[in-house]
């Protein structure tokens, strides 16, 4: 990325970001199958506009707290494949903002960048 560019990402990234009420993903990849994976979060939204646990109430911490399950687990070959799943499917989606859905097609790019390559992936 240019520097003037880094420095804009940068500066974008510091913007208050409203949390998806339908829930959160965490993005992995599987060196195995070749396979994007989503696994997608359910949580409340307070508020403050933190997140709770919709079992318990509880705050969510990004830090430390016990393991949760996910409530749904997406799996695809592509970027492109993946993020249809995930905002083209029948039912209920699991994306519910526009910014949440810009911000998942970004990361599922980047991963599917590294999968291709080799590289780890370390989701932002």
């Amino acid at each position: 990325m240019a520097e003037g560019t880094s420095s804009l990402d940068d500066q974008l990234s510091q913007r208050f970001i409203e949390l998806d009420p339908s829930g959160y993903f965490l993005i992995k990849l599987d060196a195995e199958t070749g396979e994007l994976v989503a696994e997608h979060y359910s949580n409340e939204v307070d508020e403050r506009g933190r997140a709770l646990d919709p079992e318990t109430g509880e705050v969510l911490s990004c830090r430390g707290g016990g393991p949760r399950l996910p409530s749904q687990c997406f799996r695809g070959r592509t970027a492109k494949e993946l993020g249809i799943a995930l905002t083209e499917a029948d039912g209920a989606l699991p994306v519910s903002r526009l910014d949440h859905a810009l911000y998942l097609g970004r990361e599922l790019q980047k991963a599917e960048a590294c999968l291709k390559a080799g590289l780890p992936y370390s989701q932002d």
